[in-house]
């Protein structure tokens, strides 16, 4: 129950070890797929970066409300992720399942302009953060097919760099459209909506059409198999390392604050002035893209347990400087920098170990049980975190959260350590 290399079968270790310099270029389908991502977050990103002020200083929502929208946000999806890895699995068709979640996302997006009470935001972003659940599963099932296991770290690491650099397009998107447009959010929200269409046209456009074996075309090993059957699936969960995988992202999901929250959080003791709130995510997504590809190399070569583990680390510094660190100058560009340098150490490490521990035809099913725990937990962290905001102050809520993430980590140190000395 580790989160290493040595998850990998033994050929691939071995050929890891003779491995000098560089490794190879990224699989065409992880460069679309990364296209594809680029484009929807720049769409996404817009609408998460004016969310938290258009919720709190346009419809007047307090934090409990606002708490409620983002866990509704960050979590509605989490159940729709086994449906999702369950149906690509059985149809052994990962694009179509992921070109369905895209669109519905898109489709989402222009409703946003109707909506204005509590209710109607909740299901109008349930319903994008849907889409998100099914295709994220099947999208990284691609990912991982098309890539050998000792380079999982990497593959991931490229897609996330692109995915991320247009989670750093879209607040800057956001910020122009806001100084220019008169009515500055309905305009974002209708340009957003633009964006996701283009990138569900290039998904069906340039990405292949059936499943991806790691080695192998299209043709052949899928269509000789049976469909894959619920019962299947959920034998996954006798894997006792993927058991360890989904019970850490969730205790250490428990006590990840949102990044909304952080960033209203950054706001108030930095003093950020409303106009410049756009940017904040522009910080955590400049850092995220410089250490994505070399983060996720570094977590193939040094042991994947030991990178994820200090990304953790590093959100915890992040928490401890928002909580006790002075209001200068350079708090903001400390705290961006250690929450982009979180999210490059575990978002594509998480997955890329799954290569060695999942079978190739339940591949979508494995990350999807992983993805929803840690999804799950996040959920109930937003809801806590803004109904403890609510009661106590955002100070005591970050303080209980850092505590709890101090526990969690240590927990999951414990559980996913390495066996026989190895790393």
């Amino acid at each position: 129950m580790y989160l290493t290399d040595r998850s990998a079968p033994a050929n691939a270790e071995t050929g890891q070890g003779r491995r000098r310099g560089p490794g190879p270029k990224a699989a065409p389908v992880v460069l679309v797929l990364g296209a594809v991502s680029l484009i929807t977050d720049i769409s996404s990103e817009m609408v998460t970066a004016v969310l938290p002020l258009y919720l709190v200083t346009q419809l007047g929502f307090g934090p409990l409300g606002f708490g409620t929208l983002d866990g509704v946000y960050n979590g509605a999806g989490a159940l729709v992720q086994l449906t999702g890895g369950h149906l690509a699995d059985r149809a052994r068709n990962h694009k179509l399942m992921a070109g369905l979640g895209y669109g519905l996302s898109a489709l989402c997006k222009p409703l946003l302009l109707l909506a204005s009470s509590l209710g109607t935001l909740g299901t109008v972003l349930a319903l994008e953060r849907t889409g998100k659940g099914l295709r994220t599963a099947p999208r990284d099932a691609m990912i991982s097919l098309a890539t050998p296991p000792e380079n999982q770290g990497r593959a991931f690491g490229v897609h996330r760099a692109m995915d991320t650099t247009g989670a750093m397009l879209g607040p800057l998107v956001a910020f122009l459209i806001l100084r220019a447009a008169a009515d500055g959010y309905d305009a974002v929200f209708g340009v957003s909506a633009c964006v996701a269409s283009l990138g569900v046209l290039v998904l069906v456009l340039f990405v292949p059409g059936r499943r991806h074996g790691a080695r192998t075309d299209e043709a052949g090993v899928a269509d000789g198999r049976p469909p894959v059957r619920i019962r299947e699936a959920l034998a996954l969960l006798r894997l006792p390392r993927l058991r360890a995988l989904a019970g850490c992202a969730a205790l250490l999901g428990l006590t990840t604050v949102s990044d909304a929250f952080v960033y209203l959080l950054l706001q108030r003791r930095a003093g950020v002035g409303e106009q410049w709130f756009t940017l904040l995510p522009l910080g955590t997504a400049a850092v995220f893209l410089l250490l994505a590809v070399p983060v996720g190399a570094l977590a193939d070569r040094v042991g994947r347990r030991t990178v994820f583990l200090a990304g953790h680390a590093g959100l915890l510094t992040a928490y401890a400087l928002l909580l006790w660190a002075p209001a200068t100058p350079i708090l903001p560009g400390l705290v961006l920098a250690l929450h982009g340098t979180f999210y490059a150490a575990t978002d594509g490490v998480l997955p890329a170990t799954l290569a060695g521990i999942v079978p190739e035809p339940l591949r979508a099913s494995g990350l999807a049980i992983v993805g929803t725990s840690q999804a799950l937990a996040r959920f109930c962290c937003s809801l806590a975190f803004g109904a403890a905001w609510t009661v106590w102050g955002d100070g005591p809520a970050l303080a209980g959260a850092a505590v709890g993430l101090l526990c969690c980590a240590a927990v999951a140190g414990v559980v996913l350590r390495p066996t026989g000395g190895t790393l």
